[in-house]
């Protein structure tokens, strides 16, 4: 099972993408006509709590990485995927904060589809000259 611990102790962001990565193909199913038990998971106070607790963690950073903060909605990932039997048979793995992670929305589909794409890019120094247009650039 993939852990909090164990993302943590992964320093490179790209890295942690891969550590969380589940490849799961576009409209495949997962909760189907158990779809009903899912959204009300989610609607719960304690799924709301402990939603809190993780944000609070990982201060609104993208996997928990200090160096990409979350520009807008926070999503908590679970990085080992729920199924409805999870959910009928109270799994408490569901709630608990070492199997959860904040993300973004485009980092939770890259996480689900497999598609890096999606990640932010790394930002790069900026340099004297780089943003000449035409003519001489400096060195």
């Amino acid at each position: 099972m993939r852990t909090y611990d164990e993302l943590s102790a992964i320093a490179d962001y790209f890295e942690r993408y891969k550590y969380l990565r589940i490849n799961q193909g576009v409209g495949e199913r997962t909760f189907g006509g158990d779809r009903w038990l899912n959204q009300r998971f989610y609607q719960s106070r304690e799924w709301k709590a402990v939603r809190d607790e993780v944000i609070l963690r990982d201060n609104g950073f993208d996997i928990g990485h200090p160096d990409y903060p979350i520009n807008g909605r926070i999503y908590i990932h679970h990085m080992n995927p729920m199924q409805p039997f999870d959910l009928k048979h109270g799994n408490p793995a569901v709630l608990d904060p070492k199997y959860l992670i904040s993300v973004s929305m485009r980092t939770h589909q890259a996480i689900h589809y497999g598609d890096d794409g999606l990640l932010p890019k790394p930002l790069t120094a900026r340099l004297p000259g780089d943003t000449v247009l035409w003519g001489k650039k400096a060195i």
